[in-house]
């Protein structure tokens, strides 16, 4: 056993792999900043809350953690419907 065992698990590998795809797409279609930034916080704390979830001996601490990588999970989807699906001009 490890002490960053979480980093062997499925959700948080694939976590990683959104964020990657996150800073892709916010290579490639140059968003505002505001909303950039936004995608990049809330992909960022996915990330991070299911790590710190991870490490918590309570499943009551540890549910929160997971639920609040949920919303942030909701937030980037919500960042993406604004960027592909709406005029908000890009950073040329």
């Amino acid at each position: 056993m490890t002490d960053f065992e979480f980093r062997t698990t499925a959700i948080y590998q694939k976590a990683m792999g959104f964020h990657a795809q996150i800073q892709t797409i916010i290579q490639e279609k140059q968003p505002h900043r505001i909303l950039q930034d936004q995608l990049i916080r809330a992909s960022t704390s996915i990330v991070l809350n299911i790590a710190e979830g991870y490490g918590r001996f309570h499943k009551a601490d540890k549910r929160n953690f997971y639920v609040n990588a949920r919303g942030s999970l909701n937030e980037v989807v919500a960042c993406l419907d604004i960027l592909f699906h709406s005029e908000i001009p890009t950073v040329n």
